[in-house]
């Protein structure tokens, strides 16, 4: 068969052969086919590339196939205006058993049908699909997060939540592995997910190899998990796309004044730009109204304290920022669907239960979050106490 630099092997039209049938049960996951488009940043782009693109069998790390693909017509301009041309195209689904997205340019904008089309496919005939970060987006536009669990870049979780409301989102995972789905968080979570998945393929000696290798720990977080339950941080890094935008350093002023009270307008007042300018600017960077934003970001943090902190519940609406504890009741239970009061006692049953089992050798178990959430299904996480 002949094979078109940009777009590989095309499959066959009509009734699925037996040769694709048989293609289908004998994926090999190490053949890593990394999907890339026009618009994404180059640094969540290079992860997936230098993971499983690089022969490091000399540091005893195994080898993987690395086929890049171009997910639409080139060539592919990608962050500071360089261009890239994919050796592969779609067409180099149809051989990989791993099929990774690692961003998507727009977090607002449907990514490009055959692609779509191309990653349920490969999906369906048994590949492994891994979205890093924005990836995600990709990943539900194609309807393969669907009643699953997911992550993506905290900042962007209301909007794969709202976008796709059939996926239970989860912003405060390093990264989520669902079976044949995984999806991570910020560009650092993405070099986590590839660690996780050579893993999972070869062990965690090789995982170990790897991470010598490119100088990183084996996995995040370390530490007590037998004991106190797998530990979950919340990436605060700002997402590569608006880290140069003027926005980004009130971004990164409000979540560290989560603690004082503040409104909109002066988030609005210290980027120098009219209310309406600044929703307008918010909106089309985050793809979610300012206002929602700050009230998501109070609850998360108000939710950390309440794992772990004695604080009552007045107290902790004072450290949130929340001008009254009657509105971080309501704003909460919008929200979690729960009182503050509840989802503390819930959270220390779960971790009680966790620490017993830890005791008489029985693994601890992921249970799942005792109410719905917005985004869908936070968490039980042990944060850092406050300083």
């Amino acid at each position: 068969m002949s094979q078109d630099p940009m777009h590989g092997p095309e499959p066959a039209k009509g009734h699925r052969s037996f040769a694709v049938d048989s293609l289908a049960t004998r994926r090999r996951r190490e053949i890593v086919a990394v999907l890339l488009f026009s618009g994404s940043p180059l640094f969540e782009s290079s992860i997936p590339l230098s993971v499983f693109g690089v022969d490091r069998q000399d540091s005893g790390v195994p080898r993987y196939r690395l086929l890049a693909c171009a997910g639409e017509d080139g060539p592919l301009r990608t962050t500071g205006g360089l261009e890239l041309r994919a050796p592969y195209g779609l067409g180099a689904l149809s051989r990989a058993g791993t099929s990774i997205v690692p961003a998507w340019r727009s977090i607002t904008g449907p990514p490009p049908t055959p692609a779509l089309a191309a990653l349920r496919r490969a999906h369906s005939e048994g590949a492994r699909v891994v979205g890093l970060s924005t990836g995600a987006f990709a990943l539900g536009a194609a309807g393969l997060l669907d009643g699953r669990l997911a992550t993506t870049h905290w900042m962007y979780a209301p909007t794969l939540a709202k976008r796709f409301p059939s996926v239970h989102v989860d912003p405060r995972e390093l990264f989520v592995d669902d079976g044949s789905i995984l999806t991570s968080a910020g560009t650092s979570a993405g070099i986590d997910l590839c660690l996780h998945i050579v893993r999972v393929d070869h062990g965690p000696e090789a995982a170990q190899a790897l991470a010598r290798r490119l100088v990183l720990p084996a996995r995040r977080p370390p530490a007590a998990e037998a004991a106190q339950g797998p530990q979950r941080h919340l990436d605060r890094s700002l997402p590569e796309d608006i880290g140069a935008d003027p926005l980004a350093e009130v971004v990164a002023w409000a979540l560290e004044h989560l603690h004082e009270q503040f409104d909109v307008e002066t988030l609005a007042a210290r980027a120098y730009m009219s209310r309406r300018t600044f929703d307008r600017r918010f909106r089309s960077l985050t793809g979610s109204a300012p206002l929602q934003w700050l009230i998501t970001q109070r609850v998360l943090q108000a939710q950390r304290l309440l794992e772990v902190s004695d604080y009552s519940v007045d107290e902790v609406a004072g450290r949130c920022g929340f001008r009254s504890p009657v509105a971080l009741r309501g704003h909460f239970r919008r929200q979690l669907g729960s009182s503050p009061a509840a989802y503390r006692a819930s959270y220390r049953a779960r971790q009680q239960q966790q620490q017993a089992a830890a005791a008489v050798g029985q693994p601890p178990t992921r249970t799942k979050a005792p109410v719905d959430v917005y985004p869908p299904r936070l968490p039980q996480q042990r944060a850092r106490p406050p300083q």
